[in-house]
């Protein structure tokens, strides 16, 4: 199929590796700091993680808005950071793509015109539309560039779908994974369900993106009876706003699950009530999620790797209290962060980008 995902890309994929959604770095005056932005892009690749996630939600929504306009260049600033990090590794480019069908399919033109793999395609926002307009305007956005599924949770501008959609969404050529960002066991399974039945089951990589359930999801076959045939499948990797801070420990968890034995399983679900802890106090779950971008950009910002944890809406800010379970959770887990890595190498990643790449 044309623009369909390299071989190396999909055997990549299918293997399993951490994907950050890329946040925003926004100054003082919430202006786009591409310094930081830089900064941000290397330090994801340094840290480990096998590609990256830009325009998504964590990238925040609005930078398609008039008034800010951002979606072409924070795609461009992360690509070239990539190209400049040189050949010899596997990097995944995603791109985040949102909107009806002719919205949707010009972010497709302009990421694969950027060099983007994929198109991580949201269904957010676009209530109106029936299952079987989605299915066609997923197949339209298929024939663009390759497509990175997305299940987002109602909270933060998702939709329910049936387990019917996504074994038809799965039945697509050109999709190749399925981020599952549902925050809900129920739904989780019906995208799995979804995947078994499908004819292109072996074709798709699920991701996790339930920042709520992360170890979990890599740790659980899904055993679907299919007709009396047992299809089973997993979660390989994840595509995850909570991996966006802490990003070379999610690094090194990725592969202690993968070689992980039968008798450390125990302690690897332990650590995951752990991980999930922290992300009720970065994620703001109590308050519907309202501080979850702010803060993500709040440890960032602690940690040097944002100037500010502002958004482009004067609204989106951490809740109260919020700051303090961010303490209370960094203080507890002194081995889930990597303060020390960061400071180790940040002056470099602020350094300009001649100088970084030198």
């Amino acid at each position: 199929m044309k623009n369909s995902l390299p071989s190396e890309i999909r055997a990549f994929l299918s293997e399993g590796t951490v994907i950050p959604a890329h946040p925003l770095a926004l100054d003082q005056n919430r202006k786009l700091d591409e310094r930081y932005q830089r900064a941000l892009t290397r330090y994801y690749v340094d840290a480990g993680a096998g590609g990256i996630a830009v325009g998504v939600h964590t990238t925040q929504f609005e930078i398609r808005m008039p008034e800010f306009n951002l979606y072409e260049k924070v795609l461009t600033l992360a690509a070239e950071e990539v190209a400049l990090a040189g050949p010899g590794r596997h990097f995944v480019k995603v791109a985040g793509i949102v909107g009806p069908t002719a919205q949707a399919a010009a972010e497709a033109s302009t990421a694969k015109s950027l060099g983007y793999d994929m198109g991580l395609l949201s269904c957010g926002g676009l209530a109106g539309l029936t299952e079987d307009e989605l299915i066609d305007r997923a197949r339209r956005i298929a024939e663009i560039i390759p497509v990175f599924g997305f299940y987002l949770q109602p909270a933060v501008g998702g939709r329910i779908l049936s387990f019917d959609f996504w074994r038809r969404f799965a039945d697509i050529e050109n999709v190749h994974a399925i981020k599952v960002a549902a925050f809900d066991r129920y739904q989780t399974l019906d995208v799995v369900r979804g995947v078994c039945h499908s004819t292109r089951s072996d074709e798709i990589a699920l991701y996790t993106g339930n920042d709520d359930n992360i170890v979990a999801d890599l740790l659980t076959p899904y055993r679907v009876d299919c007709r009396g045939k047992i299809v089973e499948k997993r979660f390989v990797g994840g595509l995850l706003g909570h991996w966006a801070f802490w990003t070379r420990k999610a690094v090194a968890l990725l592969d202690e699950v993968k070689k992980l034995k039968p008798e450390g399983v125990q302690d690897m679900l332990a650590n995951g009530v752990r991980i999930t802890d922290v992300n009720a106090a970065v994620f703001d779950p109590s308050n519907n999620f309202h501080g979850c971008i702010a803060g993500i950009n709040e440890i960032l910002r602690r940690q040097g790797l944002l100037p500010t944890n502002y958004c482009l809406l004067e609204k989106e800010t951490l809740s109260p209290g919020q700051a303090a379970e961010i303490d209370r959770v960094h203080d507890a887990y002194p081995d889930l962060h990597d303060d020390h890595f960061i400071q180790e190498n940040l002056s470099t990643w602020l350094s300009p980008k001649n100088a970084y790449h030198a």
